[in-house]
């Protein structure tokens, strides 16, 4: 084993909500500090496709949402996701579109490896979809 390979520390993982991202496209100092963090490669920040909709403010630029996006990664959803994210919301006693995006957020945070903090205005609601070992943080 190199040194490398023994110096090496789990990944930190910042998952963002609506909330958070709509943060970072306004350009709030938490939320660019991440960026910061993931354009280093000292972190990775994700997010949902359904959170880049529900976060969409005409009021900022393309440009600016562009660059934002240009900065994190937006997972991949398909059938299997889903399915977990309905198997959350059943689970938690859960249901209804009021809940449908914080599932499919927490289903991309189960799926990171590493340390894993989800930044959201929705804590009570995310603490109950994620598993203990993720983080929640408000927004």
């Amino acid at each position: 084993m190199t040194g490398r390979a023994r110096d090496h520390k789990p990944l930190r993982v910042f998952v963002l909500d609506s909330e958070a991202l709509s943060q970072a496209v306004r350009g709030e100092r938490r939320m660019m500090a991440l960026l910061d963090l993931a354009a280093r490669g000292e972190a990775e920040v994700v997010t949902s496709p359904m959170t880049v909709i529900e976060a969409f403010d005409g009021r900022v630029t393309e440009r600016r949402w562009d660059w934002v996006l240009s900065r994190l990664e937006v997972s991949e959803l398909g059938r299997q996701q889903a399915r977990e994210a309905r198997k959350l919301l059943a689970e938690a006693g859960l249901h209804g579109h009021k809940y449908a995006i914080d599932a499919v957020l927490a289903v991309v945070a189960r799926e990171r490896r590493g340390q894993v903090t989800v930044f959201t205005s929705d804590v009570d609601d995310l603490e109950r979809l994620v598993p203990r070992h993720v983080v929640v943080r408000k927004v």
